[in-house]
């Protein structure tokens, strides 16, 4: 999948995926895709939920040797 931008959060704990994903989603344009890696499994409920609250669109989650990734469409 490609994604107009990458945020590498790995090795950060909550809540910095969270704000260093905002940040990164303001840069972008409506419809545009952000591609985050982060390794703290509490993103796995907190990016979601974000990303609800903000009308976005995770269009593909994965997990693969403890990074997990989500691609996010903005709104």
């Amino acid at each position: 999948m490609n994604a107009n931008l990458q945020l590498d959060a790995k090795g950060l704990s909550c809540p910095m995926p969270i704000v260093k994903t905002k940040k990164a989603m303001d840069t972008l344009a409506s419809g545009e895709v952000l591609e985050v890696q982060v390794t703290d499994k509490g993103a796995l409920a907190d990016i979601p939920a974000w990303t609800n609250v903000g009308g976005h669109t995770i269009l593909h989650q994965s997990e693969e040797a403890g990074v997990i990734t989500f691609f996010i469409e903005k709104a």
